[in-house]
């Protein structure tokens, strides 16, 4: 996307863009589709064409993609927890375990993301996963099926596919549950309380703020026989950064003992990785044609002039990528999300490359609703990005637990593993897979010492404690 130089030019987009977002005077319409473990490299307009995503492709059309946005990571292996938290608070990741506790009195005092909307004159609208310690009933206006972290597993989904090809699990048979718990799948839930929302909001003179949060594509990933067709194992490609171990997985906290690793066995092997990527694919496809119900909901509603729709994830997932299926690391298959944004005055088709965090949404949308940012608020509005201006962050951090600490530039990453004593660079420009760990090439000690040097300043920005002298390089 071309970037405007003058401060001029700067200020009329950010006037035509303000202009257009309140035309005739009216706040916006608020629509925030929110997706649970979808990797950002998982739509097909941009870029993986082994999968189907018609609707999230037109809606890639219509508006504008935030091409690196980023889940900073968690304090709990429910990595979801941490960032919906951190979404719904606006807060930094250790201040918002600070008050992960206290969620609930957060919200009583009105410092949530839906009680602002509504002190702005929003009628508010939830369904789906919320996996927050506040009450989802209080905080929105209407609030329906209201989901935990996953649907229920069984133990068939775990360990499989046998290394014989066997395999007593199946994600479109409804006697295993999970996603079919109530005798419609759970993503079609979404979608049907979704066209009644905006049924609804038709009566009303106020604006409408809609949080529509799926639990898919989380494990267990199943949807219909008719979309997991569309995968044959067989065909589905081995990620290039495939690996059957990582060498660091139990000191990162991504061995046996993690949940979301047991759902292949190890060490990984190809035919178990593409079982498990069909299912992905398939899940996501089928999301993806839930969403085409929300967004022709909408454009039947007649509000769609005058709505913005924002779409991202909470983090991604691996499912094989470096020997890993889950979401507790910080490769960019795992931190990275899509993030969509299309509105009145949004360009459309256009890609931003500079990097933001997902939960900027939240105080993008106070914006939108004319709310202050309120001073409690860590995260920053996208509105100047989306009118021409630069990312307000240099560098991306990243953490999971005490056990990995990352920093993130436009050209290289560096990840940090206290109880391996270990250091890993990748420059993600030329190695955007991250194969290839430069930290002991002796031409790269400079741009590790440097990273480590601003990791280290970042930490004190995000309250982090963790020590990580004696990883200092040498």
């Amino acid at each position: 996307m071309l970037r405007s130089t003058t401060a001029m030019t700067f200020a009329i987009l950010c006037c035509s863009l303000s202009l257009s977002a309140f035309a005739n005077n009216e706040r916006p319409n608020i629509v925030f589709i929110f997706a649970d473990d979808q990797c950002f490299e998982t739509i097909r307009e941009l870029g993986n064409q082994e999968i189907e995503t018609p609707n999230l492709d037109r809606l890639v059309r219509q508006g504008t993609t935030f091409s690196h946005a980023f889940n900073m990571g968690s304090w709990s292996g429910a990595v979801c927890v941490a960032s919906r938290t951190m979404l719904n608070t606006g807060r930094f990741v250790w201040t918002a375990n600070a008050v992960h506790a206290k969620s609930e009195q957060e919200r009583e005092q009105g410092r949530w993301w839906s009680e602002y909307m509504k002190q702005a004159g929003y009628r508010t609208y939830m369904t789906g996963k919320w996996h927050c310690k506040a009450n989802a009933d209080k905080a929105f206006d209407v609030a329906r099926d209201i989901r935990p972290g996953m649907p229920k597993a069984t133990a068939a989904g775990y360990n499989r596919p046998a290394a014989d090809g066997s395999d007593p699990w199946s994600p479109s048979d409804p006697k295993f549950g999970g996603f079919w718990e109530g005798g419609t799948h759970w993503s079609e839930v979404v979608a049907n309380h979704a066209t009644d929302f905006f049924s609804d909001a038709g009566k009303h003179e106020s604006p409408f703020f809609m949080y529509l949060a799926f639990n898919a594509p989380h494990d267990p990933r199943q949807s219909p026989a008719e979309y997991v067709a569309r995968y044959p194992a067989s065909s589905i490609l081995i990620p290039d950064n495939f690996q059957p171990l990582y060498p660091y997985a139990s000191e990162i906290g991504c061995g046996p003992k993690l949940r979301d690793e047991r759902l292949a066995a190890f060490p990984r092997t190809p035919e178990s990785i593409q079982v498990h990527r069909q299912e992905y694919y398939a899940i996501i496809t089928h999301m993806d044609a839930m969403i085409g119900r929300v967004l022709d909901a909408l454009n039947a509603s007649g509000k769609a002039d005058n709505t913005w729709i924002f779409f991202t994830a909470d983090h991604g997932l691996a499912v094989g990528q470096h020997g890993l299926l889950g979401k507790q690391n910080m490769y960019d298959h795992s931190v990275r999300v899509p993030f969509i944004v299309a509105g009145p005055g949004v360009a459309k088709n256009q890609r931003i490359n500079e990097a933001i965090y997902l939960q900027d949404v939240m105080p993008t949308t106070l914006e939108l609703a004319g709310i202050e940012k309120p001073k409690h608020v860590e995260f920053n509005s996208l509105l100047p990005m989306l009118a021409g201006g630069q990312s307000p962050y240099d560098s991306i951090y990243g953490c999971y637990l005490k056990k990995q600490r990352s920093i993130r530039t436009d050209q290289y990453k560096m990840i940090a593993y206290p109880e391996a004593k270990t250091l890993r660079l990748y420059d993600i420009k030329h190695d955007p897979l991250e194969k290839n760990d430069l930290a002991q090439e002796p031409g790269m000690k400079p741009i590790l010492a440097d990273l480590f040097r601003r990791l280290i300043a970042l930490q004190d920005t995000m309250n982090d404690d963790l020590d990580l002298s004696a990883l200092t390089p040498q």
